[in-house]
């Protein structure tokens, strides 16, 4: 359960149900083609930021960034980079007004809901208003038939597997601190992007 690629009718009720409510979204059959694609909508010159995702680490895009062989101004780089705690965390709250702010997002109802979970909510903020261009790239296996479906994904399936994750990787594991739930997007500055891959990625 939850793993499972949606079928080919589910996706595009999916499509249409997030475009009738102001998601733009594009769809792929690989990571490979939704990675070539990121590549030509971001456009050169801005600052980019991303979440913690595991989706953007499966489709090469953290790699990318960290090579440094790209035209954007990778702000999680200089955030990475500053030793000085206080320094750091100044900069992580400007990072959440970058041009372009990348993620994913734990669950997608069939009407076109989008369910995001978090520890902290750095990722809620640009998310729901701070940044004007989101792009979630999402694997098609977290779309489900509606919000209580949706919140069970991310509590018996999601945040186990995060847990697990953070307690192999030497930290204390996981919990959900915030839940943001994306009825709508109505700002006319704001561009928020779903890239839809028929692969599965990320938890």
């Amino acid at each position: 359960m939850w793993v499972e690629l949606a079928d080919e009718a589910v996706v595009k009720k999916t499509i249409e149900a997030l475009k009738s409510r102001g998601v733009h979204v594009e769809f792929f059959n690989n990571k490979e083609d939704a990675l070539k694609r990121l590549t030509e909508f971001i456009p050169s010159g801005v600052d980019v930021m991303t979440g913690g995702s595991t989706t953007l680490n499966e489709i090469g895009f953290v790699d990318l960034l960290k090579s440094g062989k790209h035209p954007w101004n990778n702000l999680k780089d200089k955030i990475v980079s500053e030793k000085d705690p206080q320094k750091q965390a100044e900069l992580r709250k400007k990072s959440v007004l970058a041009n372009y702010f990348l993620g994913s997002v734990h669950a997608v109802t069939q009407s076109g809901e989008v369910i995001t979970a978090s520890n902290t909510g750095s990722q809620l903020a640009p998310y729901a208003f701070s940044s004007n261009n989101v792009i979630w790239v999402v694997g098609t296996q977290k779309i489900v038939s509606n919000l209580e479906e949706g919140l069970r994904r991310v509590h018996e399936y999601c945040l186990p597997l995060e847990d697990q994750r953070l307690k192999q990787a030497g930290f204390n594991g996981c919990e959900i601190g915030k839940i943001l739930i994306t009825e709508k997007e109505t700002l006319p500055f704001r561009k928020v992007t779903l890239f839809f891959v028929n692969e599965k990625l990320g938890f």
